[in-house]
């Protein structure tokens, strides 16, 4: 028989044979189909499939990082802001994530979206900027319960930023403003109370000992001396004025 008649046999054996043989990276997995039936999941590494018989569809086992775009949220005590996110998640069974869901990359992102504007409409705007790792962590639980039936493995959710409308910056910066007044205030406030209490303690020294007043007199006269000044006030005991006029008198 001649050659010619045995190549499109030979054509036919090497594409049959290169059509049933896959190469899975080590992340990635093969969900095969026989007769439009699920069989098994093959991978990593060489695969074997029966040519016609046998289809199969590849999953990425890898994290993904998918960011959830800005969404309108009014919150509970009436607040409007926009909140965006991401979604950290991974395939854990490639079957389910195929077969239970169209899309498990486009419904994870649709859900997240929901839930998110849920979660933020519950809480109030104090409480959405003060605890947001709580927030994170009920988003996180409430993702991965939901898509726990589809194969997917949600692992962390991260409330990326806040916009705020300009008005309530500018109150919000108000009210920063008017605490850090009052912060200031309690603190001078404070300071005089102690430095009364000191005085207070002092002059009860000097009440016991009145020697201590000259001692007093003198330190002063030190300090004052110290800034070359021109002119340097001597406090005089009255004690020794009065004797001093009874003595003119006399």
């Amino acid at each position: 028989m001649s050659p010619i008649v045995f190549a499109p046999l030979i054509f036919l054996v090497i594409f049959l044979i290169s059509s049933s043989i896959k190469v899975m990276r080590e992340y990635e997995r093969a969900v095969v189909f026989r007769l439009g039936r699920f069989h098994r999941v093959k991978g990593p590494g060489l695969i074997m499939l029966i040519p016609v018989v046998d289809k199969m569809v590849k999953v990425g086992m890898r994290t993904v990082a998918m960011d959830v775009p800005p969404q309108d949220v009014i919150t509970k005590d009436n607040v409007s802001i926009k909140v965006n996110a991401v979604i950290y998640f991974r395939v854990v069974d490639p079957a389910l994530a195929i077969i239970q869901i169209e899309d498990f990359l486009y419904a994870t992102s649709q859900l997240g979206q929901t839930t998110l504007r849920s979660i933020m409409g519950e809480s109030e705007l104090d409480e959405i900027l003060s605890e947001r790792e709580k927030l994170n962590a009920e988003l996180q639980s409430i993702l991965d319960k939901q898509t726990d039936a589809w194969g997917i493995k949600v692992s962390i959710v991260e409330v990326k930023h806040i916009d705020l409308p300009e008005q309530m910056q500018r109150a919000m910066a108000k009210q920063a403003e008017a605490e850090r007044l009052r912060r200031a205030k309690i603190i001078s406030a404070e300071g005089e109370f102690q430095a009364s209490q000191k005085l207070a303690d002092a002059a009860a020294v000097i009440e016991q000992h009145p020697s201590a007043m000259q001692l007093r007199f003198l330190q002063t006269l030190v300090e004052v001396a110290a800034d070359k000044n021109s002119t340097i006030v001597f406090p005089v005991p009255v004690d020794l004025i009065g004797q001093l006029l009874e003595r003119f008198k006399k």
